[in-house]
């Protein structure tokens, strides 16, 4: 598997990173645990054996088990061969339960790298913006924290276009360190003309055409969540009748939320393509899907998965040999707009 560089960071990282944000996660309507220790372990086994190094939690992932599983995993490994990011904002610390205080970073990365058993994060995402706390508050903790060696490079995941914006003016300004690395929610589904086919927009869900502007302005790294739509671009899911057919255990299945997250007329449109540009390199949707999103040539564009089982890992690392012609990609691209 060859690396690649994550944006200015200097890092090198597999082109696909492992999202771990499944570990210890229970669904309050089905009591369902997606996935349990010692499948945790495994996948982080198949990964690592597979050539993958990069592997995404936070300090919230299944209330805390997601790190602790993987500082478990880390004891046999030398931590220096895998890059490791996580993120704050909500608290498994601090009795402060949602901010970007001083007190909470701080005590919530403490906590992260007690759960992970390890000195430093590579990188640290702020997991949302916290529009109560001054932001160069914020980026004058991060930078401390850097300056300890605590943290190696600072990201930021969902927010609006201008925040991420006004984060970059204030670290320039006040000298400190600076978004390099975004994990904003995108996919070859998730733009903004899918948003606006939504009849009621989730609130997490952020317009991402600007933020994308930004990223290429700035030269940061990308590095997407749910790349295959929560699972939507796998195709295992069909339209009868309009309505949704899923297999048993899939999200839909398991996710009371699912259609209104994650269904528009246009995602269709976009599965169709996906899975002509499919049959034609004799790959899978969701290895198309990722492709796209690795080929991007606006920014550096690392997408996480976050497989269940081991076949779905391997389908998902296998993305890294497909080729698509620059036709293939620019149909899937313009196909949200048919």
């Amino acid at each position: 598997m060859e690396y690649v560089r994550l944006g200015t960071t200097g890092l090198e990282v597999s082109p696909i990173c492992f999202g771990t944000w499944r570990f210890g996660l229970e669904h309050e309507d089905s009591g369902v645990m997606e996935t349990d220790r010692e499948e945790a372990h495994e996948l982080l086994d198949a990964f690592a054996q597979r050539g993958g190094n990069f592997i995404d939690t936070a300090n919230g992932y299944g209330e805390g088990r997601s790190e602790t599983w993987i500082g478990d995993w880390l004891e046999d490994q030398d931590r220096e061969d895998f890059v490791i990011a996580s993120k704050c904002y909500w608290s498994q610390v601090s009795r402060f339960q949602e901010n970007l205080s001083r007190k909470n970073v701080r005590a919530e990365v403490e906590g992260s790298l007690d759960r992970l058993g390890t000195d430093y994060l590579d990188v640290l995402y702020l997991h949302r913006f916290d529009d109560g706390t001054p932001i160069e508050r914020t980026l004058r903790t991060l930078d401390d924290l850097v300056s300890e060696g605590k943290v190696h490079y600072v990201g930021i995941s969902t927010c609006d276009a201008w925040k991420l914006t006004k984060g970059l003016w204030q670290a320039d300004v006040n000298n400190y360190e600076a978004f390099t690395v975004t994990q904003p929610e995108y996919s070859a589904v998730y733009r903004d003309p899918v948003v606006d086919d939504l009849d009621q927009p989730p609130e997490h869900k952020e317009p991402i055409g600007e933020y994308l502007d930004v990223c290429e302005d700035q030269d940061l790294a990308v590095c997407p969540y749910s790349p295959l739509h929560g699972g939507f671009l796998t195709g295992k899911y069909e339209r009868v009748d309009g309505e949704i057919r899923a297999p048993d255990g899939s999200r839909a299945d398991i996710d009371e939320k699912f259609e209104s997250d994650y269904v528009a007329e246009a995602a269709w449109q976009v599965l169709e393509e996906v899975r002509a540009v499919a049959e034609e390199v004799d790959a899978t949707p969701a290895q198309v899907s990722l492709r796209w999103l690795m080929d991007h040539e606006r920014f550096t564009c690392v997408p996480i998965v976050g497989a269940r089982t081991v076949d779905q890992l391997d389908e998902n690392v296998g993305a890294v040999d497909v080729d698509l012609s620059d036709d293939q990609w620019a149909r899937i691209d313009d196909a949200i707009d048919v």
